[in-house]
Order: structure tokens, then C-alpha cells, then sequence
């Protein structure tokens, strides 16, 4: 199993635009997340985890519950101050701007490409 480290990289959905990306692995940065930012370059991949909440957040975001292989399990809009339910399946989080995903692709059954290009990244 490759190990997971904080960095940047790039999100591919087939037919869509490559999209930045940010990739969170520490405790430190998975825990914080999107917390205190206003807005959101891209997307963040919050790996090794199948929940999140939204709780201190200043802005509504889209959230895909990703598999080990990266195939969307599903798709929802977290307004602020919100429990996402926790997927069991999941192992991965991709984190947008409200209306992001939809934009680029990203829907249930869709398998996204993670490249990490930046930082440490995914080490194997």
C-alpha cells in the first residue's frame, strides 16, 4: 500500500479539463481541511477518510466520496455547519466550490485520475 504525504497535484475526469489540486495526508492538514479559507483553487483530496463535516466553514462546498480505486461513490452539497454521513466504502474525499464537480464531470460511477506533482505527494 502507497503512502500518502501533503502536496499539490492535478484532478482528471475523462472528457473534462485537468483541474489543481491539493492534497491533504498529515493529521494536521486532513483535520483542517478547507476550514478558514474563502474560497477554494481547484479541488483538495482529503485521503483516508470516508467522512467530513463542515463545521466553521464560510462557504457551501461539493463533496465526492471516493473508493480505493477513485470511483465516485457519491456526490453532495454541504452547506456550512453540516455532518456529512459516513460512507463505508469510502477512502477518499475530493473537496470543490459549490458546483464545481458538477462543472467538471464528476458524478456517481465516474472514475477521476489523481496525479501528484507537487510536494511529497503519494509515495510508493
Amino acid at each position: 500500500m502507497a503512502k500518502w504525504a501533503d502536496g499539490t497535484g492535478t484532478l482528471t475526469v475523462p472528457g473534462g479539463p485537468p483541474v489543481p489540486l491539493e492534497v491533504a495526508a498529515s493529521y494536521r492538514a486532513r483535520r483542517r481541511g478547507l476550514l478558514g479559507r474563502d474560497g477554494v483553487a481547484g479541488a483538495l483530496l482529503i485521503v483516508r477518510t470516508n467522512s467530513v463535516h463542515t463545521f466553521g466553514m464560510r462557504f457551501a462546498i461539493d463533496v465526492a466520496y471516493l473508493d480505493r480505486s477513485f470511483r465516485v461513490l457519491s456526490v453532495a452539497t454541504m452547506r456550512p455547519g453540516r455532518l456529512g454521513m459516513v460512507r463505508p466504502r469510502g477512502r477518499h474525499v475530493l473537496e470543490a466550490e459549490a458546483g464545481a464537480l458538477a462543472e467538471w464531470g464528476v458524478r456517481r460511477g465516474v472514475r477521476v485520475d489523481v496525479a501528484v506533482t507537487g510536494g511529497p505527494g503519494r509515495a510508493g
